[in-house]
């Protein structure tokens, strides 16, 4: 556990790993805080939140965002015509029942009160009692009057509306105002308000009560009061004497109080503590408050931590490490514990990189707008293809990034990566990688293994041939690979290694020396399967049919001088890469290839290497850590074999990133079978229609809601009607209409191929995420300039 395999003698594996391609990288400065985190310090980064999102978006800090509800409200004009009408409606009401318009009006109250209250035969009153209940009967009438047409004007919402809305001063000073006005009505008793508290006082304590000048002031302090308080509520000064303690009315709900348990922050490595793990969180908090712990420290401490959670024994080796070594504990092998530069914003607790920001439009879905673009291993996982013209930024904004946060993710011990691109593309100084890899270059110290370090002909044959013949079309590339395995088998067994390029391409070619030369080898060690091998290539090569002439003209890009030496040849044999060292090891590798002097060349190896890594991949055994290939420019390179071999990758943790120009530069035939390989796809701005198409065709359809007005012209029956209409044309120079307006459900593309292509900002992309558990993100329109 001291080690977890990540600090091994290099070269002891059964798959050695090659030396770092340089010195080793310094630490960082103690003190230092992460590159991108300058303030604040790694504590406070360690404790700020993470919730989760979707795939592909930002967590550090992510607020998810929520629509706010804003009831459907009519317009202004309507909201005053309604309070308008109520309110002479409820006048007109009143105004009919207390003149004696309404008849019965008094059946209701006698049902409830003593004979003896009333005139026999009449609605006047007989008794004081008599009197207080008429008034008081006349009250409940005149409130519920009040509280059926504020109903029905909609006087509530108007009030919040025209008045509780408005900024102060002005909204104390309607709220006076209609104080005032109120306040003048019940004292003038044009209301009878001061009639209901009177009555109600005189009915429950007796008529004597009026005698009494403290009741009755006091019933006039209380009316006062009642009346006053709403308009208190409205101006806003209650919410100012409580100090906005509780939301007025109409005002959002406040958020539910957070939980007060205190939290330990994460700083001080609660979870060591809460398993019991004291003195190494000790230790720990001791090494970020003094500013030697990185976050790539932490991110690798808790790598280990979580690798130790299966045993005692386990526990207690990472307890010993902690204390021993602190922050260098579990360094990477080749004792960087960071970058020499980062280009990105890197959150390693999320293993994420930020690559943009969802744009606040209506392009993107309401909760998705403001939050930042990221990868992480759980979308790369599924595999990503980006396509872009020259100078989108899919190299700066997009394969930069991802590299440093895989490089990031490989220091801790949970990655790898290998990325492929021109000789003299900017993805990050060779102190950033632990193998860099020139073939063609005279100065490169490692050299590329052709066959990726396996000893079985067929695997190797199977490799070979997809970079050598698997974009040529009308060559089978089942009997490519048997070409290539009736000569690999026959010079492994002899030789006991495979053949360099010019070994190989003179048993292609079918020259009598080599091919002599091999079967004396064969014939002395009396390998008899091998020369039935060998004597089925030669019936094979005299078919007109036989890849062999195919093969053979392909190596010759290779079998160049400025290749010699290269490719299991001279002093470099010995330091010869293959990326099935990426399968045992969290490498960083980065291989430069002459695009610009052998473009053919770097074609060829660009095929081989990602038929190398998508069969690596697939087969390795311990998948704890994720393996990915990074192709800066991945044109020519896609076979139907390489396309197969993608799909499982998101089941082995692995991945691959695509980078393209077109998709012209992929074969027609695998256009759609490419998209539905991979899990997440991107579009920068300026793509073709053409690619657009590709791109609309994958991310489907979605239902929306339309809404068509249309105008029809009123045609008049009536005399008079025809005369106004006639007026109001005369007035306005239109004919009278009427709208029909038609809403409904319509199935569009979410994004079409000529918005692809003409309404992508510069420096946008739209990309959509697949998460390898199968949660998806729709497209998402991102500004990947900030």
């Amino acid at each position: 556990m001291d080690r977890d395999g990540t600090q091994e003698t290099w070269g002891t594996h059964a798959v050695p790993a090659p030396r770092p391609a340089g010195p080793p990288a310094a630490p960082p400065h103690p003190g230092r805080p992460p590159a991108q985190i300058a303030h604040p310090a790694t504590a406070e980064w360690l404790s700020h939140p993470r919730p989760t999102a979707a795939p592909g978006l930002w967590r550090y800090g992510y607020a998810p965002r929520v629509r706010p509800r804003t009831p459907e409200r009519a317009s202004d004009r309507a909201l005053l015509t309604g309070m308008l009408v109520s309110l002479l409606s409820a006048a007109l009401v009143w105004s009919l029942w207390s003149n004696g318009y309404v008849p019965y009006k008094i059946v209701p109250l006698k049902l409830f009160t003593p004979d003896s209250w009333w005139w026999p035969g009449t609605a006047s009153p007989r008794t004081d009692e008599g009197h207080s209940a008429l008034k008081l009967y006349d009250s409940l009438v005149f409130t519920l009057v009040v509280v059926v047409f504020g109903r029905l004007g909609n006087w509530p919402e108007g009030i919040r509306h025209f008045v509780t809305s408005r900024p102060q001063p002005r909204r104390g000073a309607l709220a006076l105002l209609a104080a005032a006005l109120v306040t003048l009505l019940v004292w003038t008793q044009t209301v009878p308000v001061v009639d209901l508290g009177l009555a109600t006082v005189a009915l429950v304590a007796g008529g004597a009560v009026y005698l009494s000048n403290v009741v009755t002031y006091t019933v006039f302090v209380a009316i006062t009061v009642i009346v006053l308080w709403p308009f208190a509520r409205i101006s806003g000064l209650t919410a100012a004497l409580r100090g906005r303690d509780t939301p007025e009315a109409g005002d959002p709900p406040l958020p539910p109080p957070k939980d007060p348990a205190p939290t330990a922050p994460a700083g001080e490595w609660p979870e060591l503590r809460a398993a019991g793990r004291h003195d190494a969180a000790d230790r720990l908090t001791a090494e970020v408050r003094a500013g030697r712990m990185s976050d790539v420290d932490c991110a690798r401490v808790r790598q280990a931590w979580a690798a130790s959670q299966h045993s005692p024994m386990a526990l207690a080796a990472f307890t010993d490490t902690v204390l021993s070594q602190g922050a260098a504990a579990w360094t990477h092998p080749s004792g960087a514990r960071d970058l020499p530069e980062r280009t990105a914003y890197h959150d390693l607790l999320t293993t994420q990189v930020r690559i943009g920001t969802c744009v606040d439009g209506e392009r993107n879905p309401f909760e998705h707008r403001g939050s930042g673009a990221a990868l992480d291993p759980a979308v790369l996982g599924t595999s990503l293809i980006a396509v872009g013209p020259p100078g989108a930024g899919k190299t700066a904004r997009l394969v930069r990034p991802a590299v440093e946060s895989l490089a990031l993710l490989a220091l801790t011990g949970a990655g790898a990566v290998a990325a492929v691109c021109a000789a003299g593309t900017p993805l990050g100084p060779d102190g950033a990688f632990d193998v860099v890899v020139r073939p063609g270059d005279p100065a490169s110290v490692h050299d590329l293994d052709l066959y990726a370090g396996t000893t079985d002909p067929d695997e190797a044959a199977a490799f070979l041939a997809e970079g050598l013949v698997g974009d040529v079309e009308g060559v089978d590339d089942r009997r490519a690979t048997t070409a290539l395995a009736q000569l690999l088998g026959p010079f492994h067994a002899a030789r006991g290694r495979f053949p360099t390029v010019p070994e190989l391409a003179e048993l292609l070619g079918g020259a009598p020396p080599a091919l002599d030369a091999l079967r004396s080898a064969l014939d002395a060690a009396g390998d008899d399967a091998m020369l039935r091998e060998l004597d089925a290539r030669a019936r094979q090569a005299s078919s007109p049919a036989d890849p062999g002439l195919v093969l053979a003209d392909r190596l010759a890009v290779l079998d160049r001088p400025a290749f010699a030496g290269f490719f299991g040849a001279g002093e470099r044999a010995a330091r010869s890469f293959s990326l099935r060292a990426m399968a045992h090891h969290p490498l960083r590798v980065r291989i430069d290839l002459p695009e610009q002097r052998h473009e053919e060349a770097a074609r060829l190896l660009t095929r081989l290497l990602l038929a190398q890594f998508t069969s690596i991949a697939a087969s390795r055994t311990d998948r704890r850590h994720f393996a990915c290939l990074v192709l800066d420019d991945a044109t020519h390179t896609l076979t139907p074999r390489t396309v197969r071999g993608i799909q499982r990758l998101r089941s082995v943790n692995a991945g691959v990133v695509l980078a393209l120009r077109t998709i012209g530069d992929v074969p027609e035939a695998l256009h759609g079978a490419l998209h539905s390989a991979v899990g997440c796809r991107m579009a920068f701005s300026g793509v073709s229609t053409w690619d657009g198409r590709r791109f609309a065709e994958a991310w489907g359809t979605q239902w929306v809601e339309t809404t068509e007005v249309a105008k029809h012209t009123v045609f008049a029956d009536q005399p008079m009607t025809r005369a106004i209409h006639a007026l109001r044309k005369l007035v306005t120079g239109r004919e009278v209409t009427r709208d029909a307006v038609t809403v409904r459900q319509v199935e569009r593309e979410r994004w079409s191929a000529s918005e692809l292509a003409h309404e992508v900002p510069p420096g946008h992309a739209v990309v959509s995420f697949t998460a390898v558990d199968g949660e998806h993100a729709p497209p998402l329109l991102v500004d990947l300039r900030t």
